[in-house]
C-alpha cells in the first residue's frame, strides 16, 4: 500500500501563473531582437515581418510580404534600419528570404517543428496593423494543415494555432515556449475566431536551404494534400518500419502523377524508396526538384487496409 505524504501542498495560483508568465517573457527575449519590420522599396508599398537566422543578416519572410520587390528595408527593434536584397521566394510555400546589406545584430534558431503537439505553447511576434513588436500568444491548435498560398497552390506541413495574428505579423516567427522558432506566420482567416497559420519551421527550413543553394525551390509535384496523423503501432510492425507517425492522404487531384500511380485519398504513406514518412514536412523535403521524372516507390498502408508499394513518378509543377 503507498504513503501519501499530507504535507505536500499544490502549487498557488500565482506560482503557476508565474511560471507560464516567465517562460513566455523569456522566449520573447531570445527570439524578440531578431524580429524586424519588413516595407518594399519601390512597387507597389506594404509591410510586414521577418526574422534574421543567421549572424550575417539572413531574413526570412512571407512570398506576399516581399512580393515583386527586389529590395526591401529593414528595420530592428532597436531602432536600426538598412536595406536588404531578396535572394529568392518560393510562392508554394509563401516564403522568402533577404539578404540584409549589414548585419542587424541578434538572431535565432529554427527549431524542430516535428516535436511539436498539439496544446504546446505558442507565441507570435510581428508588426500587426503598425504595432511594430507586438506579442500574442497562445497554444498550438493542430499540425499538418494544408492551405491555399496566394498563388492557388496548395501549401503543406502548416500549423493552425490561435495565438492572435492580423496583417503586419506575416512573415514574423511562431516561437515555442523555449524560444525555438517553429513556424512562419502567414495568414488568417478574416471572421474566424483564433484560426491562424504558420508555415512549420522544418519546410522553412528547406526552401532556405533550396535558395541558398540553386536560387530558387525545386519542386516535384505528385498532386496530394496530406495531414500528420499517429501511427497505430500494430501498423508499423507488420510494414517493419519504426516511426509513430506518418502521413495520410486527404485529397488528390485528379489525373495528378499519384493518381496516375494508384494512390488513393485515405492511403497512409509509410516510406519513399526505403526512407520513412514521419509527417508532411518529410514528404515535402523529399518531393524536391532531384524526383522530376523519377519513378519513386511510395509504401503505404492503403484504404482497403494492406500493406503496398505503389509507384509514382513526378513531373515539374504545372503552371497555372
Amino acid at each position: 500500500m503507498g504513503f501519501i505524504n499530507k504535507e505536500i501542498l499544490p502549487a498557488a495560483d500565482g506560482e503557476l501563473l508565474d511560471a507560464y508568465s516567465n517562460s513566455l517573457s523569456q522566449a520573447v527575449d531570445l527570439v524578440g531582437p531578431a524580429v524586424s519590420r519588413i516595407e518594399r522599396v519601390g512597387g507597389q508599398g506594404g509591410h510586414g515581418s521577418g526574422f534574421a537566422v543567421s549572424p550575417d543578416g539572413l531574413i526570412v519572410t512571407n512570398n506576399h510580404v516581399v512580393d515583386d520587390a527586389r529590395i526591401v528595408r529593414i528595420k530592428t527593434p532597436d531602432g536600426f534600419v538598412t536595406e536588404g536584397r531578396v535572394l529568392g521566394r518560393d510562392p508554394d510555400t509563401d516564403i522568402a528570404l533577404i539578404r540584409a546589406n549589414n548585419s542587424v545584430g541578434a538572431w535565432a534558431r529554427l527549431g524542430d517543428s516535428k516535436r511539436l503537439k498539439r496544446g504546446h505553447i505558442a507565441i507570435a511576434i510581428g508588426n500587426p496593423l503598425g504595432f511594430e513588436w507586438t506579442v500574442t500568444a497562445g497554444i498550438i491548435s493542430a499540425l499538418g494543415r494544408s492551405m491555399r498560398a496566394a498563388n492557388g497552390r496548395l501549401i503543406d506541413d502548416v500549423i493552425q494555432t490561435d495565438a492572435a495574428l492580423n496583417p503586419g505579423n506575416s512573415g514574423g516567427p511562431l516561437v515555442s515556449s523555449n524560444g525555438e522558432i517553429v513556424g512562419v506566420n502567414t495568414a488568417v482567416i478574416q471572421g474566424a475566431q483564433s484560426i491562424a497559420f504558420a508555415v512549420a519551421s522544418n519546410t522553412a527550413n528547406f526552401v532556405i536551404s533550396e535558395i541558398l543553394r540553386f536560387g530558387r525551390v525545386r519542386h516535384a509535384y505528385i498532386g496530394v494534400a496530406a495531414d500528420t496523423i499517429d501511427l497505430h503501432r500494430r501498423v508499423a510492425l507488420h510494414a517493419g518500419v519504426a516511426q509513430t507517425t506518418s502521413v495520410r492522404l486527404r485529397r488528390l487531384e485528379p489525373s495528378s502523377p499519384a493518381d496516375r500511380g494508384g494512390l488513393q485519398e485515405g492511403d497512409v504513406i509509410l516510406a519513399i524508396n526505403g526512407m520513412p514518412v514521419a509527417g508532411v514536412d518529410d514528404l515535402v523535403r523529399m518531393m524536391d526538384g532531384d524526383r522530376i521524372g523519377q519513378e519513386t516507390e511510395f509504401l503505404v498502408f492503403s484504404v482497403q487496409g494492406l500493406i503496398e508499394k505503389k509507384f509514382v513518378t513526378p513531373t515539374d509543377r504545372p503552371s497555372l
